[in-house]
């Protein structure tokens, strides 16, 4: 944080007019100064409020190392911590830890201090909090202690106050004032913009206040966003930096990770950029962090051409602005560059540029860990969505979709999957099975299971029966994993549904009246387990109308006391919001996965709604399979649906449903890569038709205007404007190794 000599004073980088000048800066001191030597406090720090009164920030810290450290740099109004609870309150307020790893944990002691704040507030107005910490051996503050600090907090209300009254900002910079004690001012560091002026050992105290907090910060970082957030909140912002991006060096060229501020010319200028082109950023990936100002580099290239300028080479600069450069150092290379801008002259003193050189070695690090944590969460993700089926079996009376969501807390692979497996006699087979842990042996066990429960299956046997065989497969094949398993065989005809289960949760059935039941059967064991007795299953009868879901438990919270009762209730909260569009009803079950608790484990999700007998009103449907290269596809689609209409006598539909399904199938042939399925169903009063591929990603549509920026990433999704208006809403829904791609277009009354 930057103090002046005067007041109004401004910071250092230019345009700023908050004043951190003596005014706000000495009585902040002296508060502290104050607290420290009444109360014997071994840390005070003073919290005002942000400008928008959302949150404190920590404007002053007095002590030594490390308690300071220890102290939070900001926190939200509803934060458990003393500061805001005093603020909040109007009364003091003591918290045992000040940095609480949970804040419904806070017996947890990793820090061993104790923190006392109190309100710093004055009639009508609210500054923020003053907050000192003892040692834990002090035990429970006394009476006198806490009023010694209110009235230091008064008496600091009553001073800014006044200084709010003369027209200054009452609010934190982006980094503390420290002030240490028993500094020796002959051997202390003065880098002029840190700290409190005159004090010594402020300055260099306050200069490694950043590098810290960035090291905390970067530990928690699981995201590129969670770096980019630290690096301007503990690098940008304490150096007044105007603009700030992360990018990193792989195959020849840098690639933009992350950027903050005004940095839309600087990311058009380093995303791609070659690595062999003669610019400072590139010259920074080769190790030499480049401080320019004035179109002038403070890096010496003893190997520089004899009569070729190093000016001449660095200009222009990017927007007419002042930049630099850093490298970012991983375990053995530099594996980016951290490029910062100023809008005007700025210099860095050696202190600066040794704590600049730390941080970007910092960020380097925690880059290079969370691309490798990426990429390898990537591959298990793909890995795990390869073995799953590309399409699902679907029957004139059954129509199904399914749902995979990996677990978030983990980069490793799972060991959910489902399958449908069609069946002559108009019967169809649903699975969904879950293998212990999350490693790639879990992976290949599934695969192994997942084919030996088809094969069983295709061949004619019951489900207790299927899994019975599956499981003494597996017994003979010696893994040490269990695998939990649910089958479910229903006869289309007459709604007869055989439930088996291998220690898996059993299946919910929703009645047309909205009811839910469980349909039971014995649990039995996990396959892997040897067992004497063969597995039991049990028969049920389905309502037409009736909707079955199978699930594994990752899709309920993992500790609530009955997962069975939770899902039921997901399933009728679930239902309630979709209505009886089977996508969208996957869509939002799924979607309730989101908390960490939630997301420890894969989530798998399997619906089926069985229609019942053929007869009036009952859908009709048909599907045709368009191969990836067929040039002809696009004309095969509007043929099928052509005919399928004319033969259902829904001819005046087909010009339509045609031109709807010429842009969404291109756009599938286009994007995704892969074969695509097309289905149609008709219903009483409307025609669906679907279109599934292989790649999760939904097509966007285009708007007619766009930005440059905006155009540049935008996807060619102008034709989907069409199917907006032609079908009314439509909706992409993700499935275990694509999407689905739906639009119903009511039929025209008679």
């Amino acid at each position: 944080m930057t103090s002046g000599s005067a007041v109004g004073e401004h910071r250092r980088g230019g345009g700023s007019a908050r004043i951190q000048g003596t005014g706000l800066a000495a009585a902040l001191h002296c508060a502290v100064r104050e607290a420290m030597h009444r109360l014997n406090a071994v840390a005070v720090a003073v919290y005002l409020l942000n400008k928008d009164h959302t949150e404190l920030q920590v404007a002053m810290i007095g002590g030594s190392p490390p308690s300071f450290f220890t102290l939070p740099g900001r926190m939200g109004l509803d934060a458990p911590y003393a500061s805001a609870r005093a603020l909040t309150s109007g009364k003091p307020a003591v918290l045992v830890d000040p940095d609480p790893a949970d804040p419904d944990q806070q017996d947890v002691l990793p820090y061993p201090y104790v923190a006392l704040s109190v309100p710093v507030t004055a009639a009508d107005r609210r500054f923020g909090a003053l907050t000192v910490l003892w040692l834990e051996t002090h035990g429970n503050y006394r009476a006198a202690e806490c009023a010694d600090l209110r009235e230091i907090g008064d008496e600091l209300a009553t001073a800014l106050s006044e200084l709010a009254g003369s027209g200054a900002a009452i609010t934190a910079g982006p980094t503390p004032m420290l002030v240490p004690v028993g500094s020796d001012a002959a051997t202390s560091i003065c880098t002029p913009g840190w700290g409190v002026s005159g004090v010594p050992g402020s300055a260099g105290t306050s200069l490694m206040y950043p590098p810290r907090r960035l090291a905390d910060l970067l530990n928690q970082a699981t995201t590129m966003a969670d770096i980019v957030g630290a690096a301007q909140y503990c690098v940008m912002s304490p150096f007044h930096a105007q603009a700030l991006v992360l990018a990193s060096a792989s195959e020849g060229r840098l690639w933009v990770l992350g950027h903050s501020g005004a940095s839309s010319g600087m990311v058009r200028n380093l995303h791609g950029a070659g690595l062999d082109a003669r610019t400072p950023a590139a010259e920074a990936v080769r190790g030499r962090p480049l401080f320019i100002s004035e179109g002038r580099s403070t890096a010496a290239d003893p190997d520089w051409p004899d009569g070729e300028s190093q000016t001449e080479v660095y200009l222009p600069l990017i927007g007419g602005r002042y930049t630099i450069d850093l490298p970012l150092i991983g375990s053995r290379k530099v594996v980016g560059v951290c490029c910062m801008s100023f809008p005007g002259h700025r210099g860095f003193p050696p202190e600066e540029r040794a704590v600049l050189s730390m941080m970007a070695g910092s960020l380097g690090a925690a880059v290079e860990r969370v691309e490798l944590s990426t990429k390898q969460h990537a591959v298990a993700e793909y890995l795990q969505r390869q073995l799953l089926p590309p399409t699902l079996s679907e029957l004139p009376r059954l129509t199904t979709t399914a749902r995979y969501r990996p677990a978030t807390v983990t980069s490793k692979v799972g060991g959910d999957w489902y399958d449908v497996i069609k069946l002559p006699g108009e019967r169809m087979v649903l699975v969904v099975g879950d293998v212990e842990g999350h490693a790639m042996e879990s992976a290949a066990v599934m695969g192994q299971v997942r084919t030996a429960v088809a094969a069983y299956a295709t061949e004619g046997h019951p489900p207790a029966a299927v899994i019975d065989r599956t499981g003494r497969l597996l017994t003979a094949l010696g893994t040490d994993l269990l695998v939990t398993c649910c089958v479910v065989a229903l006869d289309t005809a007459d709604g007869t549904a055989e439930v088996a289960l291998a220690g898996h949760p059993e299946p919910l059935a929703q009645r047309p009246d909205g009811s839910i039941r469980t349909l039971q059967a014995p649990a039995n064991v996990p396959l892997g387990v040897a067992v004497p007795d063969a597995y039991r299953g049990r028969e049920h009868t389905l309502e037409p109308g009736s909707l079955l879901m199978l699930y594994s438990d990752g899709l309920v919270d993992w500790n609530v006391a009955d997962p069975g009762y939770a899902a039921q209730a997901l399933l009728s909260s679930g239902s309630r919001e979709a209505g009886a569009d089977l996508e969208q009803l996957a869509d939002h079950l799924i979607a309730d996965v989101s908390s960490p608790q939630q997301r420890r484990d894969d989530a798998v999700l399997l619906l089926a709604r069985y229609e019942g007998a053929v007869g009036e009103g009952a859908p009709r449907t048909a599907s045709v399979q368009i191969q990836q290269r067929d040039l002809q596809g696009v004309k095969a689609a509007r043929s099928f649906i052509d005919d399928r209409l004319s033969a259902w006598g829904l001819a005046e539909m087909s010009d339509a449903l045609q031109l709807i399904a010429s842009e969404v199938v291109t756009n599938a042939l286009i994007h995704a890569g892969s074969d695509v399925d097309v289905r149609l169903r008709a219903f009483a009063d409307h025609v669906r038709l679907e279109v599934r591929d292989s790649d999760s990603h939904p097509p966007v549509p285009s708007p007619l205007a766009l930005s440059e920026e905006e155009n540049a990433e935008a996807e060619h999704g102008r034709g989907l404007l069409i199917v907006e208006a032609l079908a009314g809403p439509w909706n992409s829904s993700p499935n275990g190794r694509g999407k689905t791609v739906s639009a119903e277009v009511p039929i025209p009354e008679t």
